[in-house]
């Protein structure tokens, strides 16, 4: 299970598991990184 993202701006995100984690990376990528989105199969795919 996937639950830890290193954002590409230096941002760590870690989720309880991959739910949370996808959950925390699309609210980062929506307040950081206005009109960046992903869905979940890129995140986890990214994801450790």
């Amino acid at each position: 299970m996937k639950t830890r993202l290193t954002c590409p701006c230096g941002e760590v995100i870690k989720g309880q598991d991959e739910d949370e984690l996808v959950e925390l990376t699309q609210q980062h990528l929506a307040d950081a990184h206005p009109g960046m989105t992903y869905g979940r199969d890129e995140i986890l795919f990214i994801a450790t």
